[in-house]
């Protein structure tokens, strides 16, 4: 699987992290389908009790088996470490229940041609998603700080709608933590003090297409006291040092 470079092809995986998301993720894999047909798209079966391998694999998508459930996190890493395996230029998450809108998938990879992290971002001018109460007070709290950690404005660093590049798909591979909420703050904030660059996209999110969404307080409390945690952790972890040969090619590739 390697890039043909004299017709300048850019070979894109998406990633789809998969828990028991049977009734849901054959509709998903197909539309991803219908719309991006160019693009190759590897589901990570999470340890599933139900029928989501089958589903996906009907649907026509790749599947990766983890042993057991590992989380978003480990998911997640297993797919960047197959991007890697494969000589995959670029890398997007995408969820199974439906909410990510596959037409917004270029345009969260379009941001890769100024930054090596793109977030699709739910609070930055379209669509009607919202989130109140403490939930979105943690929200707002963590992308303040966040945004002058990288030197730019972020409104939406827990959205898991987002691509990396070469450069980021190897420091996922050193560095994503499979803790809740490690695979979206955590893992942003020690790739930006590796050095890499972020920028985020506005996007719409739509409605779950399985499922109910909680707005319980107490949760949202203690999604709160988490997300504050997970900053903390990820401000005492180490940044990766990257090999300079690495970035040099990234360089390069920017420049083509």
């Amino acid at each position: 699987m390697s890039r043909d470079r004299r017709v300048g092809m850019t070979r894109t995986l998406i990633i789809m992290p998969a828990w028991n998301e049977d009734e849901v993720i054959g509709d998903t894999i197909r539309e991803l389908r219908s719309v991006l047909p160019d693009i190759d798209l590897l589901v990570v079966n999470d340890g599933s009790t139900d029928a989501t391998v089958s589903v996906a694999e009907a649907a026509g998508a790749l599947v990766l088996n983890l042993p057991y459930n590992m989380g978003v996190g480990g998911a997640m890493r297993a797919g960047y470490k197959y991007a890697r395996r494969f000589d995959y230029d670029q890398a997007i998450q995408v969820d199974a229940d439906g909410q990510h809108d596959p037409r917004d998938v270029r345009t969260v990879l379009e941001g890769l041609k100024q930054a090596n992290i793109s977030i699709g971002a739910r609070f930055a001018g379209r669509g009607e998603y919202t989130v109140r109460g403490p939930r979105a007070w943690a929200m707002r709290f963590l992308a303040g700080i966040v945004s002058r950690l990288a030197h730019y404005k972020l409104t939406d660093i827990t959205s898991g709608f987002r691509a990396a590049d070469r450069l980021a798909i190897e420091q996922y591979c050193r560095h994503f933590p499979v803790e809740y909420l490690g695979d979206t703050i955590d893992s942003l904030v020690v790739a930006i003090r590796s050095g890499l660059t972020v920028c985020q996209v506005p996007v719409e999110m739509r409605p779950r297409q399985a499922g109910t969404p909680s707005h319980n307080p107490l949760k949202a409390a203690l999604y709160l006291s988490r997300a504050v945690v997970s900053l903390f952790i990820a401000m005492t972890r180490r940044p990766v040092k990257h090999d300079p040969s690495l970035r040099a090619a990234h360089g390069e590739e920017a420049a083509l």
